[in-house]
């Protein structure tokens, strides 16, 4: 493919798994991998600036040996802030990737936003990978509702599931109207009418995937669910999960849209946020 993946690195070991799923899907694409990293915190105090100068040697020396560990990788390394620097960075990427320290259900949610703000405002498409065993796993998991966003994830994960010889997983939630207070009893043809709704809209968007992909298997998820629960559950066996963002918009473009802001705080694998 001749594309650049750029993986933001820091020396946490959420990024070194980012680093080392980056460097698998380079040689398997043939594409170029840049490891970046971005030395921040200045104060502008008296003799900073030797401070600084040593630790971007550092930062360098560090990434030099995990590059030539990973193989054919080159290394970035700059100053200022971190997620200002790589959200300029991704301007001229194909793929941003990043760890989380997330670690499964049994875990607390992943520190901080800039996973998050990172994935919202990146200008590529941006794989968060979470702390964990990710070997053995197959299937491409795609959250699907219908709209522009969604259909550009339902491309990427097509393209990946096909690529890799593996299911495309299409997953669709529907929620009930539901009451502030008490609790509403669902008539079930009211319950039978959402879910075929539901049924008809996931068929529409994946219309087109079978001239485009022949080969590819796709399978078909339409539950009663919340939208971001339903697609980690799912997800817990899959290589990878696809969701889009908001991305429109002078403000959109720094928030991310509910069901992907909540995959990506529990993650259950490597997830893909597509704009």
């Amino acid at each position: 493919m001749n594309g650049t993946i750029l993986v933001g690195m820091t020396d946490s070991p959420a990024a070194r798994a980012a680093a080392e799923w980056a460097a698998q899907r380079a040689s398997d694409r043939g594409d170029r991998l840049v490891l970046m990293s971005v030395v921040g915190g200045a104060l502008g105090v008296v003799g900073e600036g030797a401070v600084l100068d040593d630790a971007l040697a550092v930062t360098r020396g560090h990434l030099e040996r995990m590059a030539e560990e990973l193989g054919a990788a080159e290394v970035r390394v700059t100053r200022g802030k971190p997620v200002e620097q790589l959200l300029a960075a991704s301007e001229n990427a194909d793929l941003l990737v990043i760890g989380s320290d997330y670690r499964g259900t049994g875990s607390r949610v992943a520190r901080g936003p800039h996973g998050v703000r990172i994935a919202a405002a990146a200008s590529c498409p941006v794989v968060v990978v979470p702390q964990s065993d990710l070997s053995g796993r197959s299937g491409v998991v795609v959250g699907v509702d219908g709209s522009d966003l969604s259909e550009a994830a339902i491309r990427f994960a097509a393209a990946e599931a096909d690529r890799q010889g593996e299911p495309l997983i299409a997953v669709t939630a529907w929620m009930p109207v539901t009451a502030p207070l008490g609790v509403i009893t669902y008539p079930d043809d009211y319950r039978e009418n959402a879910q075929h709704l539901a049924e008809e809209a996931m068929g529409l968007s994946l219309a087109g995937l079978a001239q485009d992909y022949p080969d590819l298997e796709v399978r078909r998820i339409v539950e009663a669910a919340d939208p971001a629960a339903l697609v980690n559950r799912v997800s817990a066996e899959a290589r990878l999960a696809v969701v889009g963002s908001r991305g429109r918009g002078a403000v959109a473009r720094f928030l991310l849209g509910s069901t992907s802001h909540d995959v990506l705080l529990t993650l259950a694998t490597a997830t893909a946020v597509v704009r």
